[in-house]
C-alpha cells in the first residue's frame, strides 16, 4: 500500500471521526481538510454558537503534534497579544525583536476569531503571514511553519482597502448556520467527549504538497477555468488573479490526495466555496460553476462517450435532409436530373446511409456500456475523488450525458427513416432504461 493511500484512508477515518461531533457539517470538513493540505486559509462566516472554533480546534487535532494557537480579535487588541511580546533584552542592544515562541509567527494552525476587528497595526503583520507565511520581526524576516489558519467572522467586512486585502487572502469561505434537521438535535446531546485520535502527521502534509506540485492541469480545465471566469465577469463577478491562481492550486492538491498527477474535473466540485465575496452570491455562482462543471465532463468523458463527434455527424446530414429528400422524391417521380447531379446526389445520400448506419451502431454500443458504468456511479465517481460528498446527485451528470446521447441516437434514427423509408439497420436499443 503506498503512502498516498494511507493518507486517503487516515483522511476517511477523520472525516467519519470528525462527522460524528460536528453534525451537518460534511461539506465543510471536507472543504477544511482540502484546504489545510493546499495550505489555503478558510473563512467561516456565521452566528456565534455554530461551533467554529471548535470545529477549528477538532480538525488541528487530528494532525497529531501541532502547534495550535487561537485569539479573539478587538479593535482594542495589540501585536504583542498575537505576535509576542518585545525582547527587553533584545531592546537594550537597540533592536527590535519580538519573542515570537507560542504565538501566532511560530505556530501550525491557528483559529483567530473576529478577524475583521482587527486594527492596521495587526493587520499589516497578518497580510504577509497570510499570503507568504512571512512574519517581519524587526529587521528579519521570519519564516511562518504555519500549515493552516482558520478565520471566523459573524459580519463580512465594510468598505476598507486594508480589510479587502485581508478579506482576498482566505481563499476557503462558508457560511456555518445553525443546525437546521430534527435528527441532529435528536443526536446533539449524545456526541462523543473523548479526545479526537491522532491520524496524520504534519509529514503527510508536506508529502501532498509535495506531489501537488508536481501535478499539471490539463488544457481542457484550464479552458473550464477561464470559461467560468468569463461567465462570472457577465454576471459582475470579479476575482483577483491571485485567487484564480490558488484554486487552481486547490485543484492540484485534490488529483494528489486522489494519487493523479493531472487535475480532473472531479477535483474541481468544492470550487464554489472560494468564488463568493457575499454568501448570498453563493447561489448564482454555484449555477455558473455547475454550467462549466457539465462543460467539462462532457469533454473529460469524450474518449468514452464522443458526444460532440455523434452531435456533428447528425447535424451535418440533418443540414442535407432537404437536399437528400429532394433527390429520392425526384427519383421516384422520374424527373429528370443531369448525370454529374445524378452522380452527386447518390453518393451524398450513399454516404449518408453508411455513416448514420456506421455512427449510430458505435453510438449504440457505448451508451450500453455507459448503462453498465450508471449501476454503480457512486462508486465511480468515489474512485474519482474520495472527498466528494453527494455521489448521487452529481452522478445525475452521468445520466444527463447518457441522454444526449440518446437523443442523438434517436435524430439519426429519425433521419435514416425518413430518407430510406426503414429503421435504420442493426438498432435495438431500450430508451425506457
Amino acid at each position: 500500500m503506498n503512502e498516498i493511500t494511507v493518507i486517503q484512508q487516515k483522511l476517511e477515518q477523520a472525516i467519519e471521526a470528525l462527522e460524528a461531533r460536528f453534525l451537518e457539517r460534511e461539506e465543510l470538513i471536507r472543504l477544511l481538510l482540502l484546504g489545510l493540505m493546499a495550505g489555503e486559509n478558510a473563512l467561516l462566516v456565521g452566528p456565534p454558537g455554530t461551533a467554529k472554533s471548535q470545529l477549528a480546534r477538532a480538525v488541528a487535532q487530528v494532525f497529531g503534534g501541532g502547534r495550535w494557537f487561537d485569539y479573539l480579535l478587538t479593535r482594542f487588541t495589540t501585536p504583542d497579544e498575537m505576535f509576542g511580546p518585545v525582547s527587553l533584552q533584545q531592546l537594550k542592544q537597540d533592536q527590535y525583536v519580538r519573542q515570537t515562541d507560542g504565538y501566532l509567527p511560530a505556530v501550525d494552525f491557528a483559529f483567530l476569531d473576529e478577524i475583521f476587528k482587527a486594527n492596521s497595526a495587526i493587520l499589516n503583520a497578518l497580510l504577509s503571514i497570510l499570503n507568504e507565511r512571512i512574519f517581519f520581526n524587526g529587521q528579519d524576516k521570519q519564516q511562518v511553519p504555519l500549515l493552516f489558519l482558520i478565520a471566523a467572522s459573524n459580519e463580512l467586512p465594510e468598505e476598507n482597502e486594508q480589510l479587502a486585502a485581508l478579506y482576498d487572502r482566505f481563499l476557503l469561505r462558508y457560511e456555518v448556520e445553525y443546525l437546521k434537521q430534527m435528527s441532529s438535535y435528536e443526536r446533539m446531546f449524545q456526541l462523543p467527549n473523548e479526545p479526537l485520535p491522532s491520524l496524520l502527521t504534519l509529514g503527510q502534509v508536506e508529502k501532498i504538497r509535495s506531489a501537488a506540485d508536481r501535478v499539471s492541469i490539463p488544457e481542457p480545465i484550464i479552458y473550464m477555468l477561464y470559461q467560468l471566469k468569463t461567465a462570472m465577469e457577465d454576471k459582475a463577478f470579479r476575482l483577483s488573479d491571485r485567487r484564480w491562481r490558488k484554486i487552481g492550486h486547490v485543484w492540484k492538491t485534490s488529483a494528489a490526495l486522489n494519487g493523479r498527477d493531472a487535475v480532473q474535473v472531479w477535483d474541481t466540485v468544492y470550487t464554489p466555496h472560494m468564488l463568493w465575496d457575499h454568501p448570498e452570491d453563493y447561489g448564482t455562482l454555484h449555477d455558473l460553476f455547475q454550467q462549466s462543471f457539465q462543460e467539462a465532463l462532457k469533454a473529460e468523458t469524450e474518449r468514452e462517450l464522443p458526444l460532440r463527434r455523434y452531435d456533428r455527424i447528425a447535424k451535418h446530414w440533418l443540414s442535407k435532409e432537404e437536399e437528400l429528400h429532394a433527390f429520392q422524391f425526384k427519383k421516384e417521380i422520374g424527373a429528370r436530373l443531369s448525370q454529374e447531379d445524378q452522380a452527386k446526389a447518390k453518393a451524398n445520400l450513399e454516404e449518408c446511409k453508411h455513416e448514420l448506419e456506421e455512427t449510430a451502431r458505435e453510438l449504440q454500443g457505448k451508451l450500453i456500456q455507459w448503462l453498465q458504468r450508471e449501476k454503480d456511479l457512486p462508486g465511480y465517481i468515489r474512485n474519482r475523488n474520495f472527498l466528494v460528498l453527494q455521489t448521487a446527485q452529481y452522478a445525475v451528470k452521468y445520466t444527463h450525458l447518457r441522454i444526449q446521447g440518446e437523443r442523438t441516437l434517436q435524430t439519426m434514427q429519425g433521419l435514416y427513416r425518413t430518407l430510406f423509408d426503414r429503421e435504420l439497420p442493426g438498432i435495438d436499443y431500450d430508451y425506457t432504461l
